[in-house]
């Protein structure tokens, strides 16, 4: 009989972390994928741009153009309607998964596709964007260059022999890179990738995104640029109430946000009711886009523009109320037909609009309480906390404003999640069918071991016992499927179950061979006390045993059994660590029962 020690513990001691070599491996292919996130950030710029000039002058240009400067007239709703029929023909007849914003269709494809995203989706995406951007859409640059930067690691990992999760960790390394190239936020995006898009906590997974951002950020003032994309000179206020008054603030851009994300799927199902065929959607809702345009052109486009205006605090406020109200219902509009676009941007808008207006009631700038507006409906719509306090500070430069950005950042968080069940991201994955939880905690599985919940001094049978008394056994006294063999000195010689039994009574029911001789010569898998459970319940699916011997190492003395009823008690008694509550300073202990 040979016993066979898991795998992932034969070989090497346990560790605070798994990682191997392999690390290293995907840190090196980080590099190319920061680059091509980097320079694939800068075709999309370019691709507005050139969109930008084409819809709005009629000249072809890639320089940089803004649409309030364009003389339009009426055709300011026509040119949103083009540019959406456009759109809508690419999804119909390209691939549908160019529609929406990208951050959702990276997170499906993360969690439910293997990490595999085509060229089809790669080439036709960034198109799509700017040109829905382009002619006027009310949209950033942020998500269409995630779901690209996403896919050019997707299909740079697919040319090699990778995992799934090594292909998850390149994808979402190219969405970093991809976000740090247009905004200059590297550790926003980092940050981004941990909380929304990797749904985990891991070095074979944080270090080569790291590198990827970290590269991105090499290349962006070659390609895109330096130094903070919304400077600004705003101080942010030292005394303490400061706190308070951006929680407070936090508190109503997280209801801001829940309403947003319930208007938009309102809006939604609105056009899931239409009597036309999706293709048509974007146009619908590019009628609202124009008039919209009409209204107060700083509504159409990313709206960077915006965004600079109001961190430096030079919009008046009739103007920041008209783009707080007509960006919400055009961007909302838009976004619910399922045209492409970015959700960032827009919500950078409405969050700083907000906290301008509120900012006329507190001392200081205004600008700097439009920056922690934007913080706030950022954590508050992508139930990203960390990274909504760390972007705003790296788009404008303002470190100092740190804590209170974190400040705005857990109050629109706390709302968020207090009101909502799903973000404005992972709705729309949830109404496809799809459950997905964005809490990490440790699998108690991956922290208990078996020597902690094995069953100690379990039952055994002697090699020396035959096979006529073993079927016998199992015949009218055996309690479990199956059971340790064991020599005198209690070291086990392998496992015998009611199916060997069931076989050896239509064999050979009167057989007097020892059990030692009887049993298979297949491997046996065992187990350690210090090893995982995780690694003991994949014993199980593997070896299709529901019991696993647990040996003392060196001697193979059975020390226990783990069997699958073991592996539930964990669970178990971790879901009664989380919900069962209990009072314990100033009772008495209760003195056990024997």
């Amino acid at each position: 009989m040979s016993l066979t020690p898991p795998r992932s513990v034969e070989g090497h001691q346990l560790a605070d972390h798994s990682v191997d070599r392999r690390m290293v491996m995907l840190a090196v292919m980080a590099v190319v994928v920061g680059t091509g996130g980097a320079f694939g950030a800068w075709v999309l710029v370019k691709l507005i741009a050139i969109a930008t000039n084409l819809f709005w002058f009629g000249r072809l240009s890639a320089d940089h153009s803004v649409i309030t400067d364009a003389s339009v007239g009426w055709l300011v709703v026509v040119i949103p309607i083009i540019g959406s029929l456009i759109v809508g023909l690419m999804a119909r007849f390209g691939s549908d998964k160019i529609r929406g914003h990208g951050i959702p269709e990276a997170i499906e494809t993360i969690l439910f596709g293997e990490s595999r995203l085509s060229l089809k989706v790669a080439l036709l995406k960034p198109l799509s964007s700017a040109i829905s951007i382009g002619s006027g859409g009310p949209f950033g640059a942020e998500g269409p260059i995630i779901m690209t930067g996403g896919a050019i690691g997707s299909l740079f990992a697919q040319c090699f022999h990778l995992s799934a999760a090594e292909r998850k960790t390149l994808l979402v390394a190219g969405a970093a890179a991809g976000m740090t190239a247009i905004f200059g936020t590297p550790l926003a995006a980092i940050l981004l990738a941990v909380e929304v898009l990797l749904f985990e906590w891991k070095p074979r997974s944080f270090v080569p995104v790291l590198v990827a951002a970290l590269v991105s950020f090499a290349w962006r003032p070659l390609l895109l640029g330096s130094g903070p994309m919304f400077p600004m000179a705003a101080m942010a206020p030292q005394e303490s109430w400061a706190l308070l008054a951006s929680g407070g603030i936090g508190l109503v851009v997280g209801l801001e946000a829940a309403l947003l994300s319930t208007s938009l799927y309102r809006i939604e199902d609105l056009f899931h009711r239409l009597p036309f065929h999706w293709m048509w959607w974007p146009a619908i809702g590019a009628v609202v886009v124009g008039l919209g345009g009409l209204i107060d052109a700083h509504v159409l486009g990313a709206g960077y523009a915006s965004i600079e205006a109001l961190l430096n605090g030079s919009l008046s406020l009739r103007v920041v109320a008209a783009l707080l109200v007509v960006k919400a219902i055009v961007w909302l509009v838009a976004l619910g037909s399922g045209t492409s676009g970015g959700v960032l941007a827009p919500l950078l808008i409405l969050g700083g609009a907000a906290g301008f207006l509120l900012g006329q009631f507190l001392p200081g700038d205004p600008g700097f309480w439009a920056m922690i507006g934007m913080a706030g409906i950022m954590s508050g719509a992508m139930r990203a906390p960390m990274t909504g306090a760390i972007f705003a500070v790296e788009l404008t430069g303002h470190f100092s404003a740190i804590p209170c950005t974190i400040a705005a950042a857990g109050g629109a968080y706390a709302i968020s999640v207090l009101l909502m069940r799903r973000s404005i991201l992972t709705e729309k994955i949830a109404r496809r069918g799809r459950h997905i939880l964005q809490e990490y905690t440790v699998d108690p599985l991956d922290l208990i071991q078996a020597g902690q919940i094995m069953t100690r001094d379990p039952a055994t049978l002697p090699g020396t016992m035959t096979v006529e008394a073993a079927v016998s056994f199992f015949a009218t006294k055996a309690v479990h499927r199956s059971y340790p063999v064991t020599d005198p000195q209690g070291r086990l010689l392998g496992l015998v179950s009611r199916t060997d039994a069931l076989r050896w009574q239509g064999e050979r029911d009167d057989d007097q061979t020892p059990l030692i001789d009887a049993i298979s010569d297949a491997a046996q898998p065992v187990a350690y006390p210090d090893t995982p459970t995780g690694v003991v319940a994949d014993l199980i699916v593997e070896s299709g045993i529901g019991r696993i011997p647990i040996i003392e190492p060196g001697t193979r003395r059975v020390l226990g059994i783990l069997s699958r009823q073991d592996l539930l008690k964990t669970r178990s008694a971790n879901r009664h660590a989380e919900l069962g509550r209990s009072r314990h300073l100033g009772t008495k202990l209760q003195p056990r029962t024997q």
